[in-house]
């Protein structure tokens, strides 16, 4: 039942904040605290007992449970977590832990109704990467939609409504799209087989026609493309990332994107092997274009959350890149990539709702000279800039030279051109020290250096990404066997679709003589 207590707790946990709020404004967040600490507590137990397994794509997973929920139509309750997913799990409860400190300032009306849309929003998030039947998927997808809307709408900046209207109806639609897929795959199973299921397991090898698996793969693609984003479908992230809460941008930033990036390892890749081999090169020019679009578009910003949210699309192609050349390098190079940029971007989000809790401000003209006033907030900015630049290192560097590696084998010419986007997020990066924390101090301006409480969030944060930097390998071992099946489940079913395209061109056809 470990499974089920990761994701009651924070949906009890957030039940009772929301009543506690009603007579205080400080128990919410102890709440919040305590099922965010035990949840993490029960990850790391899971990675301590199961990170070396040998898992597959389809078994054995480390834990699971599998009960009957709607049998009419075979519909289940299904649990289970394999070394992907339990890596998923960390991220998630360690960044959701760290929310509830940097908000503890910051909020300050309806407490108890904002612990309870985040602890919900969490909860919707570790049932994502947990659930092994895609109905229950899908209902996790969906949950993790209207407390994150809350979130900006309530606890946002200045054009929060309108930036939460976008996110809704962008994620909302895509989900749509997910929603036909998946019935469409079901059908098509019950078709072949007889049965309706919606178990992920059984849903593997449905045998479909190159039509069909085309046209349901990109109703898939759509969801996870939106939530990754990719470009063009990602005009919703700089609006709600710069509207958002701090928390809600840490959660945007550091998880939300990343159920896009599990989806597209998931299910694109293993259920419709086929079609993701056909579309992969358009894949890789996408995420090209979003690796040199987010870094050009992120150098041109003057609101300085806005320039991180641009960062993220361009990390974040990396990772689609990653997935696209469906090699075993990239394919660790993308997990990496997904985990260095929760902890990185989701420490940059906090020094940027630091800043403008001080200074009331997100413009980087009305900036400068921090570094004088805030020492230990400069230093932590500059080796967040440097992270996210990827300086060797640090775990960023690891991630994306994985990719660009695993690339170089598959396509030179897209490995060249994503490599200028390490060009480009060098001069975005160095440009956020220059700019705010550099040159002449107004001097009216005194800035209060970062708190303990601050700092020792930060350091949690950045002494990941060194730890990721310097010695990966059991982050690589624990998702490596996963990695692996997929990359053999695609490859193997490309294959057999080869073979059976030339059987059928040399076949002869009807009344000729060979």
């Amino acid at each position: 039942m470990t499974l089920v207590w990761i994701i009651a707790i924070p949906l009890v946990g957030g039940l009772l904040a929301w009543a506690a709020g009603h007579r205080s404004d400080t128990a919410p967040r102890w709440i919040a605290l305590s099922a965010m600490a035990l949840d993490l507590a029960l990850a790391l137990g899971l990675w301590k007992q199961y990170g070396a397994a040998d898992f597959s794509i389809s078994g054995p997973w480390l834990q699971e449970l599998h009960t009957s929920w709607i049998p009419q139509f075979g519909i289940s309750f299904h649990l289970a977590v394999d070394g992907l997913s339990l890596l998923l799990l960390l991220l998630t409860a360690l960044l959701g832990l760290l929310c509830v400190p940097v908000s503890w300032t910051e909020i300050r009306h309806r407490v108890g109704f904002f612990h309870f849309n985040l602890l919900w929003v969490l909860a919707g998030i570790l049932g994502v990467f947990m659930a092994a039947d895609l109905f229950l998927f899908y209902c996790f997808w969906e949950l993790m939609l209207i407390p994150m809307y809350f979130l900006i709408a309530i606890w946002g900046h200045e054009r929060r409504l309108y930036a939460a209207m976008k996110f809704f109806i962008f994620t909302q639609l895509s989900g749509l799209f997910m929603l036909v897929a998946i019935l469409g795959l079901v059908f098509m199973h019950h078709t072949a087989a007889g049965v309706f299921t919606f178990n992920y397991a059984e849903l593997i090898g449905t045998p479909l026609s190159r039509t069909i698996s085309l046209w349901l793969m990109l109703g898939f693609f759509a969801a996870f493309a939106v939530k990754l984003p990719v470009v063009p479908v990602h005009s919703w992230l700089p609006d709600a990332h710069t509207e958002a809460p701090t928390a809600g941008s840490v959660i945007l930033a550091g998880l939300l994107l990343k159920t896009g990036a599990y989806g597209l390892l998931r299910f694109v890749l293993p259920l419709f092997p086929v079609a993701a081999g056909e579309m992969a090169s358009v894949a890789m020019v996408l995420a090209v274009v979003g690796i040199i679009y987010g870094a050009v578009l992120a150098f041109a910003q003057t609101d300085l959350k806005r320039l991180v949210a641009y960062s993220s699309v361009s990390h974040m192609g990396f990772v689609l890149l990653g997935v696209a050349t469906n090699n075993l390098l990239a394919l660790q190079g993308a997990v990496l990539q997904v985990l260095c940029h929760g902890l990185g971007t989701g420490a940059l989000f906090i020094l940027v709702g630091a800043l403008q809790e001080r200074i009331h401000t997100r413009d980087l003209r009305a900036m400068g000279g921090l570094w004088t006033n805030a020492p230990r907030m400069g230093g932590v900015a500059m080796f967040l800039a440097l992270a996210s630049l990827g300086l060797p290192g640090l775990g960023n560097f690891i991630g994306e030279f994985l990719v660009l590696l695993g690339t170089y084998q598959t396509s030179i010419p897209i490995a060249v051109v994503a490599s200028i986007g390490l060009i480009v997020s060098t001069v975005y990066s160095l440009w956020i020290i220059q700019r705010a924390f550099h040159g002449v101090a107004p001097e009216t301006r005194r800035v209060s250096d970062f708190t303990r409480r601050e700092m020792a969030t930060m350091a949690v944060l950045m002494a990941g990404l060194v730890w990721l930097g310097l010695y990966p390998q059991p982050v690589i071992n624990t998702a490596s066997q996963t990695l692996t099946r997929i990359q053999q489940t695609v490859v193997t079913a490309q294959s057999k679709a080869a073979t059976v395209k030339l059987v059928g061109m040399s076949s002869p056809r009807s009344g000729e003589i060979r």
